[in-house]
Protein backbone atom coordinates (compact mmCIF):
# COMPACT_ATOMS: atom_id res chain seq x y z
CA UNK A 1 0.00 0.00 0.00
CA UNK A 2 2.76 2.66 0.63
CA UNK A 3 4.56 1.23 -2.68
CA UNK A 4 1.20 2.96 -4.52
CA UNK A 5 0.93 5.22 -2.47
CA UNK A 6 4.33 7.05 -3.23
CA UNK A 7 4.22 6.46 -6.39
CA UNK A 8 0.72 8.49 -6.76
CA UNK A 9 2.07 11.33 -4.41
CA UNK A 10 4.94 11.08 -6.51
CA UNK A 11 3.69 11.25 -9.81
CA UNK A 12 0.91 13.80 -8.56
CA UNK A 13 4.04 16.07 -7.31
CA UNK A 14 5.66 15.88 -10.73
CA UNK A 15 1.93 16.96 -12.77
CA UNK A 16 2.00 19.94 -10.75
CA UNK A 17 5.40 20.68 -11.32
CA UNK A 18 4.90 20.65 -15.21
CA UNK A 19 4.17 23.92 -16.96
CA UNK A 20 1.87 24.34 -18.94
CA UNK A 21 2.24 25.93 -22.65
CA UNK A 22 -0.26 27.39 -24.84
CA UNK A 23 -0.07 27.85 -28.55
CA UNK A 24 -1.73 29.45 -30.14
CA UNK A 25 -2.86 29.27 -34.02
CA UNK A 26 -1.47 31.95 -36.38
CA UNK A 27 -4.27 32.92 -38.52
CA UNK A 28 -3.68 31.57 -41.94
CA UNK A 29 -5.64 34.38 -43.52
CA UNK A 30 -4.52 37.86 -42.12
CA UNK A 31 -6.71 40.67 -41.56
CA UNK A 32 -7.41 41.64 -45.34
CA UNK A 33 -9.23 45.05 -44.10
CA UNK A 34 -6.84 46.30 -41.99
CA UNK A 35 -5.52 48.85 -44.16
CA UNK A 36 -9.10 49.90 -44.48
CA UNK A 37 -10.19 49.72 -41.04
CA UNK A 38 -7.21 52.14 -40.12
CA UNK A 39 -8.06 54.78 -42.38
CA UNK A 40 -11.68 55.02 -41.66
CA UNK A 41 -10.99 54.87 -38.20
CA UNK A 42 -8.11 57.50 -38.31
CA UNK A 43 -11.31 59.66 -40.54
CA UNK A 44 -13.58 58.79 -37.23
CA UNK A 45 -11.29 60.06 -34.94
CA UNK A 46 -10.43 63.20 -36.74
CA UNK A 47 -13.87 64.14 -37.48
CA UNK A 48 -14.99 63.75 -34.24
CA UNK A 49 -12.45 66.26 -33.08
CA UNK A 50 -13.30 68.63 -35.87
CA UNK A 51 -17.23 68.16 -35.05
CA UNK A 52 -16.48 68.28 -31.53
CA UNK A 53 -14.66 71.89 -32.03
CA UNK A 54 -17.32 72.97 -33.92
CA UNK A 55 -19.53 72.25 -31.74
CA UNK A 56 -18.64 74.05 -28.70
CA UNK A 57 -17.00 77.23 -30.44
CA UNK A 58 -19.16 77.53 -33.71
CA UNK A 59 -22.51 75.92 -34.71
CA UNK A 60 -24.25 73.46 -32.79
CA UNK A 61 -26.23 72.00 -35.45
CA UNK A 62 -23.30 71.47 -38.00
CA UNK A 63 -20.80 69.90 -34.99
CA UNK A 64 -23.55 67.61 -34.56
CA UNK A 65 -24.03 66.41 -38.11
CA UNK A 66 -20.25 66.72 -38.40
CA UNK A 67 -19.73 64.15 -35.12
CA UNK A 68 -22.59 62.04 -36.81
CA UNK A 69 -21.02 61.42 -40.27
CA UNK A 70 -17.65 60.47 -38.58
CA UNK A 71 -20.11 57.77 -36.39
CA UNK A 72 -21.11 57.05 -39.61
CA UNK A 73 -17.86 55.59 -40.85
CA UNK A 74 -16.95 54.29 -37.13
CA UNK A 75 -20.12 51.74 -38.22
CA UNK A 76 -18.89 50.72 -41.64
CA UNK A 77 -15.48 50.11 -39.75
CA UNK A 78 -17.35 47.89 -37.59
CA UNK A 79 -18.63 45.94 -40.46
CA UNK A 80 -15.55 45.57 -41.61
CA UNK A 81 -14.34 43.90 -38.58
CA UNK A 82 -17.45 41.73 -37.94
CA UNK A 83 -16.96 40.68 -41.85
CA UNK A 84 -13.32 39.15 -40.44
Amino acid sequence: MDNNENITNEGQEQLAKRTIRRTHRKEKDPDRYFVLRNWLNTFFILGAIVGMCIYFFADRDTGTYIVLGSMVLKFVECIFRLMK
